[in-house]
């Protein structure tokens, strides 16, 4: 049996390039790599990168449906009654020009 011609082997493994395919005979260990870089990246796959929920939009809904007054937020409203606790008492944040240094000032 005569080997290929030179131009036979290019064609063939122009080919396999072509076509994704592995241009020279290679062993079973080369093969299990050939076959990792086959698949995608692991940051391209849509169950990774969507894995967490979308933390900004859901935030952002949930305050603009708690405005409207179709979400009760619990946590917020706390914060919220806290603040004005603090506002009562006295503990708020002064106005632009009242605090310490512009009073020392007078």
């Amino acid at each position: 049996m005569a080997s290929l011609s030179n131009y036979a082997v290019r064609m063939a493994r122009l080919s396999a390039r072509i076509f994704g395919e592995v241009a020279r005979p290679t062993d079973s260990k080369s093969m299990k790599v050939v076959e990792l870089f086959k698949e995608p990246p692991m940051a391209q796959r849509k169950e990774v990168y969507d894995w967490y929920p979308q933390h900004r939009i859901y935030y952002a809904m949930t305050k603009k449906l708690r405005y409207i007054g179709l979400f009760r937020d619990e946590h917020e409203d706390f914060k919220e009654e806290m603040e004005r606790l603090r506002k009562l008492r006295g503990k708020g944040k002064p106005k632009k020009g009242e605090g310490k240094r512009a009073t020392k000032r007078k």
